[in-house]
């Protein structure tokens, strides 16, 4: 019993909801892509656990210009990180990927983005627990749709995991930015508990899995 409360006080400090972040600003309440000229870049909407993980493994993607933190999926206009981290909101954490279709294009997303989460996980991943951090993919046409579902029929088929997937798969309606302090937040707190025993480690499968993929100035330094 002793052992159990050991692993669940160590899981609850690593958790999301335990970042140890400090809120300096106040919630930023936009609808993302409104008056953003991003230069007719493609878009992508992605949802696997912790925004701070999956916005830190795309920008070091290639073809990638911006990821933006936030919300999406849910009912509530105006989400706060608080109110999506109650649950009720009926959103998820996710990440909007600004990307060049010219130099990387969404069947590659979606491969980098399903093989650097859990996508067997429901409602969670690792410490993280609750609806607010389940997988998610939300399309924005028909042949994204294909690709998406295409690609885990693929991976089914080929029994990658032990387990069924359950990643999420909709249609894209809203994207909310989160606060301010959430963006590049890998960057900006490197030292952060959170980010060096959960966030690092999937970024470090990222640069190792997909060396190909990876932007030049984030590519591991080779030892001389």
């Amino acid at each position: 019993m002793k052992y159990f409360w050991l692993l669940w006080l160590t899981a609850s400090f690593f958790a999301c909801e335990n970042k140890n972040v400090v809120a300096t600003s106040k919630s930023t309440k936009v609808v993302a892509n409104q008056k953003v000229d991003k230069d007719g870049l493609s878009i992508a909407t992605f949802a696997g656990g912790c925004f701070w993980c999956t916005e830190a493994i795309f920008e070091r993607t290639i073809g990638v210009k911006e990821v933006v933190s936030g919300y999406t999926a849910g009912q509530q206009a105006y989400p706060t990180y608080a109110e999506v981290g109650s649950g009720r909101t009926g959103h998820t954490e996710a990440i909007e990927i600004y990307y060049d279709s010219t130099v990387i294009d969404y069947p590659k997303l979606v491969e980098v983005f399903m093989a650097t989460h859990d996508p067997t996980q429901l409602n969670r991943q690792g410490p993280d627990v609750g609806t607010q951090y389940r997988s998610g993919i939300y399309f924005r046409n028909a042949q994204e749709e294909k690709i998406v579902k295409d690609h885990i029929a693929a991976l089914t088929t080929e029994g990658k995991y032990s387990k069924p997937i359950v990643t999420e798969v909709k249609p894209f309606e809203k994207f909310w930015i989160a606060e301010d302090y959430h963006q590049n937040y890998y960057e900006i707190n490197p030292g952060n508990p959170y980010v060096q025993s959960v966030s690092r480690p999937k970024v470090e499968k990222f640069l190792k899995e997909f060396p190909h993929l990876v932007k030049e100035e984030y590519k591991p330094k080779q030892a001389k």
